[in-house]
């Protein structure tokens, strides 16, 4: 166990300043240190000696920052005006002269690894990068709302950490994008740093939050409690060399040493007074501290904190060396550090960090699985414990399988690699991920972090197995799988499909993704299992596609807007699906150049093209940005279709299970009505809507209720306006002509009609019934094909309806054997029910009081009166509403009993007599027809 100590008494002590020091840093070669001072210098100083070499002049105002760049050949300053100079790193001599950097006070600066960027941020709010070669300013500043207290540079230099009063922000140091922003410290952020193998970032803050809090790197999580121990504001942390220990220093006075382990206080040492910085030297052995006694101390690391010394003064050269990315000098020192204790995890953990620092990453994960041994086998219980945070090869390994299978149970089962032109299975598409970077990286991080969310692990799988999907028009001869199965695509001779295939694949890889469908060449079309299920599995690989490109050839380059809405691809059925579904799509013209030369990520983003489409296609723009596949508004999903044509006759129903979330047997072969039959029978019997009833035109072979053709719902359904107003009206007078209890009567009958259902292609079908008292066909030589007839029913008025099919005539007094029946068939609608599919509750509802609570049955009562009232209220509008003119149906008897619908050219429209008897003309059946 390490032991508390405590100490007053400096083993150094460096003076020179005449007013507080603010800012220490030590050279890569542990000899010298530069520090800055309120008195407006900087001074250069001997190590060894103590001595100071060089008293550095320029500023007018208070020193308030400094940095030296990771190869020691630069040192930058800042101070409270907003200036910052540059130095000679050797020499101390001025490279630049004052530059006015900033508006108000620097308060950090920070190199990149590379040295090629000098990072600025101020009391002015902003971050500014400054190119090290001109010291000019790179791009736009980083503007924040707060004060920018500290800035930093990840060990790799991939991420610039950001922290302000209010918050701590981390970006890509690349493209300049926030890649994450928290919270941090309470109130305010006052200082970060990196560990050096950039896996955790450390920040401190304010005398209301005097601690330090540690965050995961992956994840941007806090790990762990805050540590505690600080009483004010802590203005400095500093991270030992070997990554092992970290320094803070306060304004209670004190430098604090802790245990990055287990984030424990093992040292204390003490200042006279406040203490503004704080840095380890090379070595690691001593800290290195300065604030407003005008001196910087030089204090001891215990010696219990470095029990295997030689081994961790390799360790530390390692450490400073990996800053540089000398990984093979890395990589040298941790086989020393092996040699000296083979039995130790440190040698191999530092082997690890060099080979994954040299992105020899197979060496790295073997490196790691002997650490892993090492800590298995140690005999102090602590070092074994430390084996609980990491994951062996094989569990990371089947972490990563466990997502891949997730996300590639929604993709399509082959694909084409863009980077080679292969196709490849299910099977090589893992193993070729397998030896990606990615992967090796994604292990790495796994083993490294057990607990890694696997949020992020998905969000890797799913970028590498990304796919881009071809919407196109079949023209020609398409590549099909035995065409190119087992060859390289860019390398077959560019003709016709071939041409458009090979164009999609390199358009898809100049994209960066990895993955491209297209549906003629990357199913087996012979195979039917495969087919089955990847022609039931369409619209969720769509859905699930990274991007979906669509591909217009009917559409010349430099096309204007309008062009997309007359291309030939709108009037295909499969391209409905291929439209609706993606989440991001592209649309490209004959030259594989983007349409309207829109270069945006995603054009359902563009307001402009999806107006167009809107136009093409007759499904709302709204719609076609956030559509969700289901049973809701099937009607209006049929008519989008119903315009469509299709090569195959019974696709233009299987073009359309994915948009209603259905999944039925594939059988080409069964002719188009019954494969359109099949799904709208699906549609009735799982939704009971009976919308898909609505259509003129010819009958089907299925069922006489269902349409021959899709395009029977091109016209649209039958609604009759009727406004809010007139049924109120009608309401209030009914309350004087009709006993609510009698409307209360035909509402409960209705209310306890079952849905529509389906059953062996036998409609059973809820209707309100008026028999068929007359029909009589008049002469109308105008139409030679079509007959209409004059019909009377019980209840209704006359009324003509035309159809193709030759009726027996009757009247009352000469009647007929076979029944005529027209029918209103029943929908649940008109009783103006609550969706009760999401659970609502209002105050009272929740408010239940607890078992044995005596009621307030005053309260209890009056929701009851409200219900009943609002149940009375509909009552009477659904009388009003069967009062009202409605689309009918014809039905004729058959032998057997059941009834076949006679289809008619237009919509039958009827209307009862007396909309205040309505109750009495109530005969409401369940009707099977054929």
């Amino acid at each position: 166990m390490l032991q508390l100590s405590t100490s007053a008494m400096p083993v150094r002590e460096f003076k020179y300043h005449t007013k507080a020091i603010r800012a220490v840093a030590v050279f890569p070669d542990g000899r010298r240190m530069v520090t800055g001072s309120f008195d407006k210098t900087l001074c250069l100083w001997d190590l060894r000696t103590g001595a100071m070499l060089k008293k550095m002049e320029g500023h007018h105002d208070r020193v308030t920052t400094l940095v030296v760049s990771r190869d020691g050949q630069l040192i930058a300053s800042g101070d409270q005006k907003g200036v910052f100079i540059i130095w000679h790193g050797e020499t101390g001599k001025p490279l630049t002269q004052s530059t006015k950097a900033h508006s108000n006070r620097i308060y950090t600066l920070d190199f990149s690894p590379d040295g090629t960027v000098l990072a600025s941020g101020s009391e002015d709010n902003t971050t500014k990068l400054w190119c090290t070669t001109t010291w000019e300013l790179q791009g736009n500043p980083i503007e924040r709302r707060n004060c920018v207290r500290c800035v930093q540079y990840s060990p790799s230099g991939e991420f610039l950490a950001i922290a302000t009063y209010a918050n701590i922000q981390i970006y890509n140091s690349n493209t300049r994008e926030c890649v994450a922003d928290f919270k941090g410290q309470i109130p305010y952020n006052f200082s970060l740093t990196w560990t050096p193998d950039g896996t955790r970032l450390l920040t401190a803050g304010h005398k209301n939050d005097p601690t330090i809090r540690e965050w995961d790197t992956m994840t941007w999580k806090q790990v762990g409690d805050p540590w505690m121990g600080h009483t004010s504001d802590i203005s400095s942390i500093a991270v030992h060399p070997a990554g092992i220990l970290v320094a803070s220093a306060s304004y209670d006075n004190h430098i604090r040493l802790w245990r990055l382990s287990d984030r424990r206080t093992i040292a204390v040492f003490q200042h006279s007074s406040w203490v503004g910085c704080v840095t380890f030297s090379v070595d690691g052995k001593h800290i290195l501290s300065g604030g407003s006694d005008r001196m910087i101390s030089g204090w001891a690391v215990p010696k219990s904190a470095w029990p295997d010394s030689k081994a961790r003064v390799i360790a530390n050269r390692n450490m400073v060396i990996s800053g540089k990315s000398l990984w093979e000098d890395v990589l040298l020192d941790a086989q020393k550090v092996i040699e000296l204790n083979p039995l130790s995890h440190v040698g191999y953990r530092l082997k690890y960090a060099a080979l994954h620092g040299a992105k020899r990453y197979d060496e790295a994960v073997e490196a790691f699985r002997l650490m892993l041994t090492k800590l298995d086998n140690a005999h102090d219980m602590q070092i074994r414990k430390l084996r609980e945070q990491y994951a062996s090869p094989s569990e990371a390994d089947s972490i990563i399988e466990k997502v891949i299978n997730v996300q590639l149970d929604t993709a399509p089962l082959r694909l084409l690699e863009t980077a080679t032109g292969r196709l490849c299975d299910r099977e090589v598409q893992i193993s070729t991920f397998k030896t990606t970077t990615e992967y090796k990286q994604l292990l790495l991080s796994i083993m490294k972090h057990a607990d890694l969310p696997r949020e992020i692990v998905a969000d890797v799988v799913a970028t590498y197995f990304g796919c881009v999907m071809l919407s196109h028009r079949w023209e020609g001869k398409e590549p099909l799988l035995h065409d190119i199965k087992g060859k390289v695509v860019y390398q077959l001779e560019a003709a016709g499909g071939l041409t458009k295939l090979q164009l999609f694949c390199k358009k898809v890889h100049q994209a960066g993704f990895h993955w491209a469908w297209v549906d003629s060449c990357c199913i087996d079309q012979n195979n039917h299992v495969e087919l089955q299920k990847s022609l039931n599995s369409m619209f969720a690989w769509y859905r699930n596609s990274a991007l979906t490109i669509v591909y217009l050839s009917d559409v010349p380059p430099s096309s204007k807007s309008g062009a997309l809405t007359k291309s030939a691809w709108n009037t295909r059925g499969w391209t409905v699906p291929e439209f609706l579904a993606p989440k991001v799509i592209l649309f490209y013209q004959q030259d594989w150049t983007l349409y309207l030369d829109n270069d945006s990520y995603n054009h359902k983003e563009s307001v402009e093209i999806m107006h167009e489409l809107e136009d093409a296609t007759g499904v709302d723009a709204h719609t076609l940005v956030t559509f969700q596949p289901g049973m809701r508004d099937a009607r209006e999903k049929l008519k989008w279709a119903s315009t469509r044509v299709t090569t195959v006759a019974e696709d233009i129903a299987y073009s359309l299970f994915g948009i209603f979330g259905i999944q039925l047997p594939i059988l080409y072969g069964e002719n188009k009505e019954n494969a359109l039959g099949r799904l709208l029978q699906e549609i009735v019997a799982r939704s009971g809507d009976i919308t898909a009833l609505d259509w003129v035109g010819q009958p089907s072979t299925f069922n006489s209720c269902l349409p021959a053709s899709i395009s029977s719902y091109a016209a649209p359904p039958c609604t009759l306006p009727f406004s809010e107003d007139q049924i109120q009206t009608a309401v209030s007078s009914l309350h004087h002509t009709m006993a609510i209890e009698l409307a209360s009567n035909v509402y409960d009958r209705l209310d306890n009609m079952s849905a529509a259902r389906f059953a062996n292609c036998r409609l059973h079908l809820p209707c309100i019934v008026h028999r068929v008292t007359e029909v009589r066909r008049r002469q109308d030589l105008a139409q030679e094909t079509h007959f209409t007839y004059g019909v009377k029913a019980d209840g209704l008025h006359d009324l003509s309806i035309t159809t193709e099919e030759t009726l027996i005539q009757f009247t009352w007094a000469r009647p007929t054997p076979q029944s005529f029946l027209l029918v209103r068939p029943w929908d649940r609608r008109l009783l103006e029910l609550p969706d009760f599919a999401e659970p609502a509750f209002d105050d009272d509802a929740v408010d239940l009081p607890d078992p044995g609570t005596p009621l307030d049955h005053s309260r209890y009562s009056a929701k009851r009166e409200q219900i009943d009232s609002e149940r009375r209220s509909r009552a009477l509008r659904l009388i009003v509403r069967l009062g009202q003119p409605f689309g009918a149906f014809l039905l004729a008897q058959q032998r057997g009993g059941e009834y076949k619908r006679i289809a008619s050219d237009r919509d039958i429209i009827a209307q009862v007599k007396d909309a205040t008897s309505v109750h009495n003309m109530m005969d409401i059946r369940i009707l099977e027809i054929l």
